[in-house]
């Protein structure tokens, strides 16, 4: 898939396109319908696929005050559409000065004129143009005055109507249903970090662990125990190891901790040494709120239960504690 940000980069090699616009973040199961829907008529037309989509969010442009996390990273986006066999991504840099094109504009200038779109695919809650006053109406008007077709997307819901969306999985993750937001998302929620050193009680209580910290993870769940996978990412391709975890999140409360991090335990390896390692943690299923326990063996007690709980939602062999003295990390 190619990757372009300007008009400069834009290939002359082709007359006519299909073209879908958004911000896609999280590249949910709605999205991945409007994205596939183009990609199919793309392939009927033989007329190549391209993706608008903006960096930064647009609402962290227009209402700065709001804090607005995205789902997943930059990076992410791009890859996640590049497996829906999308030829070209248009990677365009949003800010005011960008936003202040009508409706009209922004359709007869890049849609048409930058991106040649002969064919629009777009889901029914697509909106564009200054004061988001372009709608399906207004897209099927221009679409008869240019002459380009338009395809818009229902909207895709769950078994009680309610409808997918990126608000959906950040409410969700807000409140630790991890399990929802897979279900919305097509696959379990993703963080990515590099492993740092942390306080090392882990590996003096037998459940070593990979601490990830800082404000850069992504979209990080509510504070508890939940049952993941610690993906390793191999060097040189785009394999990946995925190690059963249970994850901890939160300000470590039993040991009066202040900085907010993310703790992933392997279960029962003390082998692995993750040090400066970039690794991505998938959240699977919350197991717990965090909690404070009246002594360090009550602590030990439920992490046993916890480690025994998450073996069984991720149904891998059951593991305990390992011994303090095996940990190879330094």
């Amino acid at each position: 898939m190619q990757i372009w940000t300007s008009p400069l980069d834009i290939s002359p090699d082709f007359d006519r396109s299909v073209v879908t616009f958004g911000v896609y973040d999280g590249v949910h199961r709605g999205h991945r319908a409007v994205l596939t829907r183009a990609v199919d008529i793309g392939r009927e037309l033989g007329w190549p696929v391209i993706v608008l989509t903006f960096d930064p969010h647009p609402a962290t442009v227009h209402r700065p005050e709001a804090h607005i996390r995205l789902v997943m990273s930059l990076q992410d986006r791009i890859n996640r559409i590049e497996t829906l066999g999308v030829d070209a991504l248009y990677l365009q840099h949003y800010d005011a000065a960008y936003a202040r094109a009508t409706a009209a504009e922004f359709v007869r200038d890049q849609l048409v004129g930058q991106l040649r779109a002969g064919f629009v695919v777009v889901g029914h809650d697509a909106r564009f143009g200054a004061g988001n006053t372009g709608d399906e109406a207004v897209l099927r008007r221009l679409g008869t005055e240019l002459g380009f077709g338009v395809e818009i997307v229902g909207d895709r819901c769950d078994a009680a109507g309610e409808r997918w969306s990126s608000t959906r999985v950040r409410a969700a993750l807000a409140t630790g249903d991890v399990a929802s937001a897979a279900q919305i998302l097509g696959r379990p929620h993703r963080i990515h970090g590099t492993v740092v050193h942390g306080a090392r009680r882990g590996r003096e209580l037998g459940f070593p662990t990979a601490n990830l910290s800082g404000d850069d993870l992504g979209e990080v769940p509510a504070d508890g125990v939940y049952a993941g996978w610690l993906v390793r990412h191999i060097p040189g391709g785009t394999a990946e190891e995925y190690l059963p975890a249970a994850i901890s999140v939160g300000t470590n409360p039993q040991f009066e901790g202040q900085e907010r991090t993310v703790e992933a335990h392997v279960l029962g390896r003390s082998d692995l040494n993750l040090y400066g390692e970039p690794i991505s943690i998938d959240f699977v299923s919350r197991i717990r709120p965090m909690l404070t326990f009246g002594s360090v063996d009550e602590l030990l007690a439920r992490i046993d239960l916890d480690v025994l709980e998450t073996a069984d939602r991720l149904g891998v062999p059951p593991a305990g504690r390992v011994p303090p003295g095996s940990v190879q990390a330094s």
